[in-house]
């Protein structure tokens, strides 16, 4: 499963936002391939398992909840059937946990996320753990809880930055993630310090779809200061790279507000 895997990640993230899905989609037609779907456990229930949770991130990444739910209940029936605790009480409950909060449901959302999180600690996992938990922290300066959600995300932060910890796919977006929540605080001087390391980490990376969605909170942090032009300047160039993904939240969202800010 890891080179398709790799692959939608790497076209998501450079921006190709519309080749991430039918990757991801391929993977699990892959998977589906070698198992008979009456006989499942004889055939490769682990491939689809990991085809129909790692495949779920798109989902989550493109901003709809509702594939990305449907992933995590297939993944859940997967793994109960087929005794695969990995895809019942880990990889599912992530899924479950990240839609639930992107619908506005943040308190469920982070019931299942925590629940998950303590079973890949328990293991001795690391991989996207600070990403995951960051997002447990958004669900929590969403219910109002800004001072533990700051803390639990510069805990985060900590932990990519430390020495030989090498994974930064998610980097910018948890900085992006800890200037939303001073933003909600009120410490508007610390969101946009955090915004810009966030922009420039995304720019290192030529991780489009960060730099966009980077690049819209600070515009709306900008135009809420009264620095229209300076908003408008920042984010029209990056949406107009955009050719592709126009039926996306992000680049909905991104394409009214230029528009706002030439007003």
């Amino acid at each position: 499963m890891s080179p398709f895997w790799g692959l939608f990640w790497n076209v998501l993230c450079v921006g190709r936002v519309a080749e991430s899905l039918p990757w991801a989609e391929e993977m699990l037609d892959t998977a589906k391939a070698t198992c008979d779907p009456d006989l499942l456990i004889s055939g490769h229930p682990i491939d689809l398992g990991w085809a129909l949770s790692f495949g779920a991130d798109v989902f989550e990444h493109r901003n709809e909840p509702e594939g990305l739910r449907m992933r995590a209940q297939e993944s859940e029936r997967l793994g109960r059937e087929n005794s695969m605790p990995v895809m019942w009480a880990l990889r599912a409950p992530v899924a479950y946990g990240l839609a639930l909060i992107r619908e506005g449901k943040p308190a469920e959302g982070i019931a299942q996320l925590e629940a998950s999180m303590t079973v890949w600690d328990a293991s001795g996992g690391k991989v996207r753990s600070p990403y995951c938990k960051s997002v447990i922290a958004e669900g929590m300066a969403l219910t109002g809880d800004l001072d533990n959600a700051l803390q639990l995300i510069e805990e985060q932060i900590e932990q990519v930055e430390r020495l030989g910890w090498e994974e930064r796919l998610h980097y910018a977006e948890i900085l992006r993630l800890e200037g939303w929540a001073l933003s909600l605080k009120g410490d508007l001087e610390g969101a946009e310090k955090n915004y810009l390391a966030s922009l420039a980490w995304a720019c290192k990376q030529q991780a489009k779809s960060w730099e966009l969605r980077t690049s819209t909170s600070l515009a709306k942090l900008w135009q809420s200061q009264g620095k229209r032009k300076q908003a408008h300047d920042l984010l029209a160039p990056i949406y107009a790279w955009f050719t592709e993904g126009f039926d996306t939240k992000d680049l909905k969202e991104e394409k009214a507000l230029p528009a706002a800010l030439s007003d």
